[in-house]
């Protein structure tokens, strides 16, 4: 049953972000928005449902079967991959790029803030 309770909030997260996506007219999908609300909702309770906890682990458990997908959409449009490889592979390079600096920007920040934080606390 605790299962169910799980799989039950996230699925009503996903019905807000969806919900707030369609009325506010954001170009977000609705569940990453709920996605986000869920972070919020968590951060502010400091602690996770058990239910949540199981459902979460019980969909991680299975990550893998949610790739077939997008497998699938690579094989049927291989064509097309073929064609456009260039404007592809700039675009993932550029992305991965531009990933690995705001992600060492962000640790960075992160760093400096927590040292000085540290040095307000002696």
């Amino acid at each position: 049953m605790n299962f169910i309770n799980g799989i039950t909030i996230l699925l009503i997260y996903q019905l807000a972000g969806e919900i707030t996506a369609l009325l506010l007219r954001i170009p977000v999908p609705g569940p990453v928005l709920g996605m986000i609300m869920l972070f919020f909702t968590l951060v502010a309770r400091r602690r996770s449902a058990q239910s949540l906890e199981l459902a979460s682990n019980s969909l991680l458990s299975h990550l893998a079967l949610l790739f077939v997908p997008a497998g699938v959409g690579i094989i049927v449009h291989f064509e097309r991959i073929v064609e456009e490889w260039f404007p592809l592979t700039v675009a993932l390079l550029a992305s991965t790029v531009i990933t690995m600096i705001a992600t060492a920007a962000i640790m960075l920040g992160s760093i400096r803030l927590l040292a000085h934080g540290d040095s307000r606390d002696e």
